[in-house]
Formats: C-alpha cells, structure tokens, sequence
C-alpha cells in the first residue's frame, strides 16, 4: 500500500497501546486497518470514527468483530494530529460514563503536560 497520510496518530504514554496488547489478534488485526483508515483517508466513515456529543472534543475509534465492539477515544492536537488515550470493550448500547470520564482526563493531562 502506497497511501499518503493526511493524518498522524500518537499514542498518548501507553494508555492504548496496554489495551491493544490484551486484544486477541484478529482485535489487533481490525483496529491497526482502522487506524490506517483514519491516517489516510480524507472523510472516515462514522462507521469507524465519530465525534462524542456533550464532550470537550473527544472522537472514538469504532471496532466490531462479530458481536463484540470496542472503542478507544482520542482528539485533536494541532490540525491533523490525533492523539489516542483509553479504550474499552464496550458492553453495553450506552458509552460507559466512566470511561468518559477517563480520557476527558487524560486529554486534560496530555495538554497541560505539552
């Protein structure tokens, strides 16, 4: 593949890449096409990446696999840089408020760290 990155994804310390590495390897398989989708491709489909309503700009990467679904929220630094914190295996139709909670921390954290 000779694709141009219009994006670039940055994992925040290793809050993604410790989910990553618990994920079996077809997960790991569907998330990395994901995650080159998004570096890519000019308009994702809400399929795969959609913006969280009621936050300070948080997005989530949308995965399913059969009937399991997972999600792992990132934002935006600086035009075209995404920045990936926590992800989950979503259990339930309703986003875990909690998880929420986590990575609004966590964008929090990364700004006032720069």
């Amino acid at each position: 593949m000779n694709e141009k990155f219009i994006r670039n994804i940055f994992y925040y310390k290793n809050y993604y890449l410790d989910f990553f590495d618990t994920l079996r390897p077809e997960v790991k398989k569907k998330f990395n096409w994901t995650l080159q989708l998004i570096a890519t491709v000019k308009h994702i489909p809400e399929k795969y990446f959609k913006h969280l309503t009621g936050t300070t700009g948080l997005f989530e990467i949308r995965v399913e696999i059969g009937s399991d679904t997972f999600r792992v929220f990132c934002f935006f630094d600086e035009g075209q840089l995404i920045i990936l914190v926590n992800g989950f295996q979503k259990k339930s139709k309703k986003t875990p408020e909690k998880e929420i909670e986590i990575a609004e921390k966590l964008k929090k954290q990364y700004f006032d760290e720069k």
